[in-house]
């Protein structure tokens, strides 16, 4: 009897250390730990102000405002793992948008799938032009995406002078997208969440995918080994830039009006939303998923500050003092992993 008992022990208690780690390594995942900040930020405004979240609209909207951003901080993802980064995902955008307007305006019976994929083509070639100045010049993609985001956004203002998109330039069937759900689900955020799925399984299962954070965690060594690098980096560029394209035709289903403002400033929001969800902005590192739910965070942080009377300046001190804080983590966890990783090999 006693044998048996003793016999069942270590099996217990290996059971139980295998709950501990597995208990640890989700405390330390950032996904969780941003997730448990924005299920916070929820619970905290909602008990200020219960309208935030059970007035009107309110909850629909907290689902469907973030899809924008949510598509622009995956896009982003992809980019910032190879160690580049693409700043013109805002002007593309705004193409975009002004472009679904344009095509349903002149085209009025156009089908809506044909204007999706229009715009995910115009934003894919924008995105080539990234990746090949990048992966062929040779030039940081910090220079190059910032002289393409004035270029695009030039392109824009030319394009559109003082000419306006509005709600009667485009069918009501491709309206309803931007208000319409299923199963109390929008539309535009189940589109966002597909994508969000699919380029999660390609990054995570996929060749391709695991390429790409092997380039960014050290190029040369991704060169040596035989990598496909260029094409890998043109890959991330022109997925970003399609992604972008989408987010522009979102934009306009999602607000029904187009001006020559439209995507301004977007681009560091996906950045930031990509960063403060774990993504390491020095590559390598870093999942779509909390890249998403960095972007629900960053929405829902801007919408919840003024409800509980925080000021304006104080709003952008938040969101500009997470991303900050996102950085240093990332370094601080990086220096301990690479002292351990020393240890362990002076130790052998």
């Amino acid at each position: 009897m006693s044998t048996t008992t003793e016999a069942q022990r270590p099996e217990a208690g290996s059971r139980q250390s295998a709950f501990v780690r597995g208990l640890s390594n989700a405390l330390r995942s950032r996904e969780i730990a941003v997730a448990a900040v924005l299920v916070l930020v929820v619970v905290l405004t909602t008990l200020k102000s219960p309208s935030f979240l059970f007035g009107g609209d309110n909850f629909r909207d907290l689902l469907v405002t973030p899809s924008i951003l949510l598509l622009l901080a995956v896009g982003q993802t992809a980019v910032i793992i190879t160690r580049s980064v693409d700043l013109s995902v805002g002007s593309t955008l705004g193409l975009t948008a002004y472009l679904t307007g344009k095509l349903f305006s002149t085209y009025p019976d156009l089908p809506i799938v044909v204007v999706f994929l229009a715009g995910l083509a115009m934003g894919a070639v924008l995105g080539l032009v990234n990746g090949v100045l990048v992966a062929f010049g040779r030039v940081p993609a910090l220079v190059i995406t910032l002289g393409t985001m004035y270029i695009y956004r030039g392109i824009f203002l030319s394009w559109a002078g003082s000419d306006r998109i509005t709600a009667s330039d485009m069918p009501p069937g491709f309206l309803d997208l931007g208000t319409s759900s299923i199963l109390g689900i929008p539309i535009l955020t189940i589109i966002a969440l597909a994508v969000l799925a699919i380029v999660g399984y390609y990054l995570h299962s996929h060749r391709g995918g695991r390429e790409l954070y092997a380039i960014g965690s050290d190029p040369d060594a991704a060169t040596l080994y035989g990598l496909p690098v260029t094409r890998r980096i043109l890959a991330a560029f022109v997925l970003s830039g399609a992604l972008a394209g989408l987010a522009g035709v979102v934009y306009a289903a999602r607000y029904g009006t187009v001006s020559s403002g439209a995507g301004v400033g977007i681009e560091l929001q996906a950045v930031g939303a990509a960063v403060i969800g774990g993504v390491a902005i020095f590559g390598g590192a870093g999942t779509v998923w909390g890249a998403a739910i960095g972007a629900f965070l960053l929405v829902t942080i801007n919408r919840a500050l003024p409800v509980i009377g925080i000021q304006d300046f104080w709003q952008r001190a938040v969101v500009g003092a997470l991303i900050i804080g996102a950085i240093v983590l990332d370094r601080v966890l990086s220096a301990r992993q690479e002292r351990k990783l020393v240890e362990e090999r002076d130790h052998a």
